[in-house]
Parts: structure tokens; sequence; C-alpha cells
């Protein structure tokens, strides 16, 4: 007979990267999770996973049966939330993975008030260079930029744009630009590898102007950069440019402080390069428990405020 501590440990092997982790989440040793995934095997009469000397990956089989576990374990929560007397306290843990600079700075500060006003929730928050609900080991994802096809929720909590920058010593060396064609030509650019975006291909049109806020005005452009420096972390990124190394297109939430300093400057004022919202995903309404929900609540409040 299957236990429910069969299917918490299916799901934890499909949601951590290693046996190892699973173990740790589940708060059991290598061996004592080893041996009772074998007694689950010969339960079923199937192998759930291969293991080699470095890892264990599940199998076709495992991997069907892990899904089908964790949407069960879900139920089950979720029918637990929903026989409490009161609905106000939340219990059990809430997953969150955001990006490594957006989360340190923003998210972070919300979440410590969150788990505050819900002191008997878990909260368990993953920085990640890419959060994609790929992985399937997050409740709710804050997401930096366009949003690929996805069977989760997209709200949008914030807009975000993309601000060309260059401190001013690179400017006083090397020249301001005046149109977006000045970039490609006597000026090195630093940009952001992230979100399996090409980041060498810049989209850019003239901003609206004051009367006419509500549309843009003036034909797209497209700008195939050359990058001088490349780097996988925004805050690398920017602060090359501080130090006068080039051009960095950065969002806005990571360049504001700067030119504040005054050790960035913002050029091309009255061009508008594609933007990147704050977006948070979720998964859709069905099996959606109460924390989660919580969570946007408290989220889109937040932001809105």
């Amino acid at each position: 007979m299957i236990q429910i501590e069969d299917m918490q440990l299916a799901a934890a092997l499909l949601r951590e990267p290693s046996l190892s982790a699973a173990a740790r989440s589940l708060d059991v040793t290598p061996p004592a999770l080893s041996m009772r995934l074998r007694k689950l095997e010969v339960t079923l009469g199937l192998s759930l996973a291969t293991r080699t000397a470095r890892r264990l990956s599940l199998t076709a089989e495992g991997e069907r049966f892990a899904r089908e576990a964790a949407a069960l374990l879900g139920q089950i929560e979720g029918l637990r939330e929903s026989m409490q007397r009161d609905d106000r306290r939340l219990t059990g843990t809430l997953r969150i993975a955001a990006p490594f600079g957006y989360g340190r700075q923003y998210v972070a500060p919300m979440l410590a008030r969150f788990a505050r006003l819900h002191p008997g929730l878990r909260i368990q928050f993953d920085l990640r260079e890419t959060p994609w609900p790929d992985r399937h080991d997050a409740d709710a994802i804050i997401h930096i930029g366009a949003v690929r096809d996805s069977s989760w929720v997209a709200r949008t909590l914030s807009t975000n744009e993309r601000w060309l920058c260059a401190s001013p010593e690179y400017l006083r060396a090397r020249g301001r630009p005046r149109v977006p064609r000045d970039v490609m030509v006597g000026h090195d650019c630093i940009v952001i590898r992230e979100n399996d975006e090409d980041v060498t291909l810049w989209h850019v049109r003239r901003a609206a102007k004051p009367k006419a806020q509500q549309r843009r005005t003036g034909a797209r452009e497209t700008l195939r950069i050359a990058p001088a420096f490349v780097t996988n972390d925004g805050s690398v990124a920017r602060h090359w440019a501080e130090q006068g190394m080039g051009l960095v297109l950065r969002s806005e939430w990571d360049a504001a402080d700067a030119i504040a300093r005054g050790s960035l400057v913002r050029v091309l004022k009255d061009w508008e390069f594609d933007s990147a919202p704050v977006v948070l995903l979720v998964p859709t309404r069905k099996g959606r428990t109460a924390r989660v929900q919580a969570l946007i609540e408290f989220l889109e409040e937040s932001f809105g405020s």
C-alpha cells in the first residue's frame, strides 16, 4: 500500500536536483531515502529511478508517479487548509524563486514582512539566474522581462524600463551617443546574458511626446551589438559601467540609485528600449493553495503602494 511518505519521497526527487538534496528536504539520510525508494519500487513493481555512481534520475514511470504524487499532496494540503477554522492562519511551506539581484534587493524584504503577517508559514526563498517554472519546485516565481509560453498565470506587478547608461568619465572620454546608431560606432557595450534572450539584439524607438504618453511614436529600430564585455550578473555589469568600461542597458530598478548618486548617467533619454516588467508567475487557479493566494494578494498590494 502506498503511504503518504512514499508520495513525499517521489515529489522530493522530482523537485530537488540530487538524492542528497531530496534527503535533506525530507530530513532523512540518503541511505534511508534510498532504502525507502527500493521498497516503493518493489510495492509498485516498477523501476522509478536509475542510479549511477554520481547521480540518481527518475525514469519515465518514476517522473509520472512523482508528478501525480505531488498533485495529490497539493490536494491533501488544500483540504487541510480548507478545514481550518481560522482561514487567516496559514501554515506549511511556501516556496518562492526570484532572480539574484532583484530578489535580494526587493523581494527578500517583502517576504520578511509577509512572514511576520503569517508566523505559521515556513518560507523557502531561492535566488537563481533564470527562475522559470520548468523544474516544478516553486509555488510562485518572480520573473523580470517578457514571459515565454507557460501554463502558469502571469501577473504584472510593476513596470520596469530599461535605460542605457554610462559613467561620466566614460562619456567624457568617448562622447555621448545622440541617436541609437551611435552606439554601434566608437563605443564599448556591456551586455548581460539572462533569460535565454539574444542579448546582442537591442530594440529601440523614439519615446512618446508628453501630450501623447499613452501611445508610442516613431519606427522601431534594431541594433545588433558587438559586446566588449559579457556577464551573467547584472550587478557586475552595472559595476563595470560605473568603472567606465562601457555603455550598459540596465533595468530601471537597478540603475536608478547609481544615477541618483552620479556614478552613472542615462543617455538617449528620448528613446525607449524594450521594457522588462516585473511579473509574478503562479500556477493556475485549480489546486492553488491558500498560501499562494495570500502571497498574490500581498505582493499586488505591496507593489501597488
